[in-house]
């Protein structure tokens, strides 16, 4: 099966950022398919998106830039520029910022 996309470039400085289902956090969708997706996660300073987790997919997240802190399974990490993380389908995670910077996380998920 041939892949429908259009395009092969994203020029991210073209797409706004849109203000996710949590205050404080924005984002830039990259690519949404119905297998998964990938977008580009601002975190505003002091900001907190609940724990949750996801019955149907895998997430991931690479820091971009930041320090934000994840909670995955009650395990507590101190993310920085350059660090990867899994939430685990069915597993219980959560982000947040705890500094007066602003972070950068590459957000994606693949359907389980």
């Amino acid at each position: 099966m041939k892949n429908k996309l259009k395009n092969y470039k994203v020029d991210v400085t073209d797409l706004d950022w849109k203000t996710g289902q949590v205050k404080g956090f924005l984002g830039k969708e990259f690519i949404q398919l119905s297998n998964g997706g990938v977008k580009l996660i601002k975190i505003v300073p002091m900001s907190v998106y609940p724990e949750h987790l996801h019955p149907d997919k895998t997430e991931y997240a690479y820091v971009v830039s930041g320090n934000p802190e994840f909670s995955i399974d009650n395990e507590y990490f101190i993310g920085k520029s350059g660090d990867f993380f899994i939430f685990p389908c069915n597993v219980k995670h959560s982000i947040k910022s705890n500094t007066v910077v602003e972070s950068l996380v590459l957000i994606g998920s693949i359907n389980n």
